[in-house]
């Protein structure tokens, strides 16, 4: 009898411990975070100061990866038809999430159905930047250059459907000239990198990735397409009082995982998330950056879900209609 019971206790005490490995047991190993742009770009920058902070609270290292290729949708198709366990996730951005559908019809994902929100990292305001010798000197000098020097111009973007892409798609489509000569890139560092030594006239972008370079005089600020000044670069004005009101356009940063991963994982990473933008010095790395810090409902599931289908709704009748 003794025996028995001691056999029984031992069972109990296994079965015990083994529903509670299979309960709160995530991560058990490092984390995959793809990045779908060369690092250096805007959303490698967030990437990593956001993913250092949640390493912390998950006790699991998240490592990122640079998946480069056509505006970003090769590195997040890859992470959002990876296997669905918490271990494979993306940061994607508005370009990748609410771009694409309308600007690959064969996308090898679906940002509004098929995969799962974790939460909004950042709002990034977009600036209309140029190489630092273009002879216009304000806005409305550069909006009269490019209607008459259409074929003189060379932008550069990040590839079709990335951030950059988009928001000079837009600013184009309004300007009347959608066939300007456009360069595409494998990420906003490269096309950055030629912006600065002159080899590309003009770009459209996110301030996190540009701030520091207009601040260190090597491009041009025309201005920035928000309703207020940027703290981070408080003497460049909006579009508004730079005389294009119409233009007005902030992209984002935000995470996703494969659709089907489990409950615990997201929660983490939800929870991770959170508490990473609430920390007071990844807040002030963001916000020096000109990083717009999300509301709390922005940050959940819900409220980035329902972000992306916002602003993908706004853009597909434009984008679907432009020249790729």
């Amino acid at each position: 009898m003794k025996k028995l019971m001691l056999g029984l206790a031992a069972s109990l005490a296994l079965a015990f411990t083994g529903g509670a490995q299979a309960q709160g047991t995530y991560p058990t190993k490092p984390i995959t975070m793809i990045v779908p742009f060369a690092a250096g770009g805007p959303t490698d920058i967030i990437a990593r100061i956001v993913s250092e902070h949640m390493s912390k609270t998950l006790g699991q290292q998240i490592v990122v990866e640079n998946v480069a290729g056509a505006g970003g949708t090769t590195g997040i198709a890859r992470a959002l038809t990876s296997t669905p366990d918490g271990y494979t996730i993306a940061m994607g951005h508005l370009g990748t999430f609410s771009a694409a559908p309308a600007t690959y019809p064969g996308l090898k994902y679906d940002p509004i159905n098929g995969m799962q929100a974790i939460g909004l990292a950042g709002g990034t305001p977009i600036l209309i930047v140029a190489r630092k010798n273009l002879e216009p000197k304000d806005l409305k000098e550069f909006v009269a250059y490019v209607k008459a020097n259409p074929d003189k111009l060379n932008e550069a973007h990040a590839g079709v459907g990335s951030v950059s892409w988009t928001t000079c798609t837009l600013l184009k489509g309004q300007l009347g000239v959608p066939k300007l000569n456009a360069v595409a890139y494998r990420g906003t560092g490269p096309a950055l990198n030629d912006l600065v030594s002159g080899q590309i006239d003009f770009m459209c972008d996110q301030i996190v990735s540009v701030a520091e370079q207009v601040k260190g005089d090597n491009i041009k600020a025309y201005a920035i397409a928000s309703a207020e000044r940027s703290p981070a670069l408080p003497n460049v004005p909006t579009t508004k009082e730079a005389g294009l009101p119409d233009y007005q356009i902030e992209a984002w940063n935000g995470i996703a995982a494969p659709k089907g991963t489990p409950k615990e994982a997201v929660d983490k990473l939800v929870d991770a998330l959170d508490k990473a933008l609430k920390d007071e010095t990844v807040k002030k790395r963001l916000l020096d950056l000109g990083t717009v810090m999300p509301s709390a409902e922005e940050r959940t599931p819900a409220g980035f879900a329902a972000l992306i289908k916002r602003d993908a709704d706004k853009l597909s009748p434009t984008l679907a209609a432009a020249p790729k």
